[in-house]
């Protein structure tokens, strides 16, 4: 039995997991910069 379709979709669910992990971060980064931006304009 070939190993190859097991290589196949662990680098699939690999993939699809550190897309999720950066978008997801990228995500968070931008809320946070958004929250400090607006403590920084109160007064």
């Amino acid at each position: 039995m070939p190993h190859a379709p097991f290589v196949i979709a662990s680098f699939a669910v690999t993939g699809v997991g550190m897309l999720w992990l950066v978008l997801s971060s990228y995500l968070s980064m931008c809320r946070a910069e958004a929250s400090a931006d607006a403590l920084r304009e109160q007064p």
